[in-house]
């Protein structure tokens, strides 16, 4: 018998997605952003792949999750080995995805209660 519910429903959701933005909760966002299960929201600064380093990864860890999805913009695209150690120091569980299936994937482990981070990397139209 199962005695908790199915759905967390304090969780931050994305609410919806398209090329260049993000919504959270409703709110459309437009910046690269980090989003928790435990309430974290904050801006991920870098507009592109090419912006990235090993500080961005860093910040992840700094959450303690037991995964982070990283939605690598509209293509699927691998963070360099060096930038995931961080994460691997601290057992963190990692996955790469487009922005879009990283949002999707985010919002079925949240609800399910999962620790999670989503860094999502939202490249800008121009």
């Amino acid at each position: 018998m199962k005695l908790q519910p199915d759905k967390f429903n304090d969780v931050p959701a994305i609410s919806g997605y398209g090329p260049g933005w993000i919504a959270i909760d409703g709110e459309r966002l437009t910046a690269s952003t980090v989003v928790g299960s435990r309430g974290q929201r904050l801006a991920w600064s870098c507009d592109g792949y090419e912006a990235l380093s090993a500080e961005h990864f860093a910040l992840l860890a700094e959450h303690g999750p037991e995964l982070v999805i990283f939605g690598s913009g509209a293509r699927l695209r691998f963070p360099r080995p060096q930038w995931l150690r961080p994460l691997i120091e601290r057992r963190i569980g990692f996955e790469t995805m487009d922005t879009q299936a990283a949002c999707r994937t985010y919002n079925i482990l949240a609800g399910e209660g999962r620790h999670v981070v989503a860094a999502l990397l939202i490249e800008s139209l121009s």
